[in-house]
């Protein structure tokens, strides 16, 4: 197992604040002070620091230096200390505002809702295959459907899974009321209250909201840079709690758009059959790569059923279409009861209407033509980030999907960046609610799923000009 060079101070630093020996608000030794000590490089002190901002033990404060945070809750060691995640309970409190669209504002540039556009909607070809379905299906439409979804649809989603590789049964399947429902389930089928999970971190709003509910605890693993989902950090997790589970998205992560590599998924597939961890995997911007191939899924490589995979189309057709699958694997039979317990049908006529378009392949015409657009958007959402704001901005180049992740300057206040972005008319999502420590409060996330307005444009430039101190 890989270990990093800076676990040598860092255990010492944990050691220590777990014990109580430095204290919450604490100010710890600098960066200068732990190189001379060890004989280490700036940069990998710096690392280490890092590490321990993201597991949440230490605060990093501009132009002062690294503080015990104050938002942990300090447990005096009895036993021998070992460099191991700490499962932390599910507090989250943010708002819900700050991810959803706000009806009734159109003078905003809304870059905080993860959903397409009403320019990037197939409005005619949806509007226009509903009526079809109406006037074809008729009364059908007012009654139950199968519990666990038209059959008719589930062998359609079979069979485009097939086509880029990944082996699905229609037994399997449950068609949900949209993607969260699909976690919600998949959850609740392996996990109980007081349960640990393992989360991305940077994790989406909505998936730590559903680990709120269900009252599951959480280790955060660090996405680092342009490799993704940590393995080597996710083993580590597994050696020293009982993990029930791991959510990840690693095709074009949310909010980083980071794509994990085949071999990553290998990798964290192996240490899941190593610990009998159930895999929930996220695929719902698997068909919005920019370049190449649509990326495998993990449930590709599996074959022990320990794999759920969920998707939906509200992110690739319109939000308004709540319909997603879960493919359940070796946890079927718990799955459809918790399934039946939510709602037992599925809105017929989104059904009906999904069926058809990947049934006569108009889906994947439309995604042709989505990928496309998304790739645009990307490139020029970075072009003006780098153009227009300071110079130590640092944006991650998405993969696919629909998010840029930005990280801002140490020297900028956030609160007044958001209040700010407020007066000019603009809306992006905070870091901080990525996590349930609080690590990311110098990031946001930059939604790119709707065409550049001249509107939108401007509201970025002004943006960039504020923070360049030119108005």
């Amino acid at each position: 197992m890989k270990s990093y060079k800076f676990e040598i101070f860092t255990q010492t630093i944990e050691k220590n604040i777990r014990s109580g020996t430095y204290k919450p608000g604490q100010k710890l030794p600098s960066v200068r002070e732990l190189k001379d000590y060890y004989g280490f490089s700036m940069s990998t002190i710096q690392a280490g620091y890092e590490y321990l901002v993201i597991r949440g033990l230490v605060e990093s404060v501009p132009k002062s230096g690294y503080y015990v945070s104050t938002k942990i809750e300090i447990v005096i060691e009895t036993g021998r200390v070992t460099h191991r995640p700490v499962a932390r309970d599910a507090v989250f409190e943010q708002g819900i505002g700050l991810t959803t669209s706000s009806r009734g504002t159109r003078h905003f540039s809304e870059f905080n809702v993860a959903a397409p556009g009403d320019l990037l909607i197939p409005q005619k070809l949806l509007l226009r295959t509903m009526q079809q379905v109406i006037r074809e299906e008729g009364a059908r439409l007012l009654r139950y459907y199968p519990s666990n979804g038209s059959l008719q649809l589930k062998e359609n989603i079979v069979r485009r899974a097939a086509s880029h590789q990944m082996s699905l049964h229609p037994d399997e399947l449950l068609i949900t009321d949209g993607a969260l429902q699909a976690l919600y389930i998949a959850l609740a089928s392996v996990c109980k209250c007081g349960d640990v999970v393992a989360v991305e971190s940077p994790c989406v709003f909505s998936v730590l909201e559903v680990i709120r509910v269900l009252k599951l605890r959480v280790i955060e693993i660090p996405v680092l840079g342009n490799d993704g989902f940590d393995i080597d950090f996710f083993s580590q997790a597994c050696q020293g709690n009982v993990l029930k589970a791991v959510v990840l998205t690693p095709n074009f992560h949310n909010p980083t758009g980071i794509l994990l590599s085949d071999e990553q998924k290998v990798a964290l597939l192996e240490i899941a059959y190593r610990y009998n961890i159930a895999v929930i995997e996220n695929d719902i911007y698997g068909d919005l790569n920019f370049q190449g191939n649509r990326p495998s899924t993990i449930k590709q490589f599996d074959e022990s059923g320990l794999v759920m995979t969920f998707s939906s189309y509200s992110k690739t057709l319109a939000p308004g279409i709540r319909l997603g699958w879960l493919s359940t694997g070796r946890f079927l039979k718990d799955a459809e009861q918790i399934k039946f317990a939510l709602g037992s049908t599925v809105s017929p006529l989104n059904q009906e209407t999904v069926n058809r378009l990947i049934g006569n392949n108009s889906y994947d015409r439309h995604i042709r033509s989505l990928r496309m657009q998304l790739a645009k958007n990307s490139y020029q959402a970075i072009n003006l980030i780098t153009s227009s704001f300071p110079e130590k901005t640092a944006v991650i180049g998405p993969a696919g999907g629909y998010n840029l992740w930005v990280k801002m300057p140490g020297n900028i206040n956030m609160n007044d960046f958001y209040t700010q972005c407020e007066r000019i008319g603009a809306k992006f999502t905070p870091g901080y609610t990525f996590s349930f420590s609080n690590t990311f409060g110098h990031y946001f996330r930059m939604v790119i799923a709707d065409k550049f307005s001249d509107k939108r444009v401007k509201a970025i430039e002004l943006i960039g000009q504020y923070l360049c101190g030119i108005i």
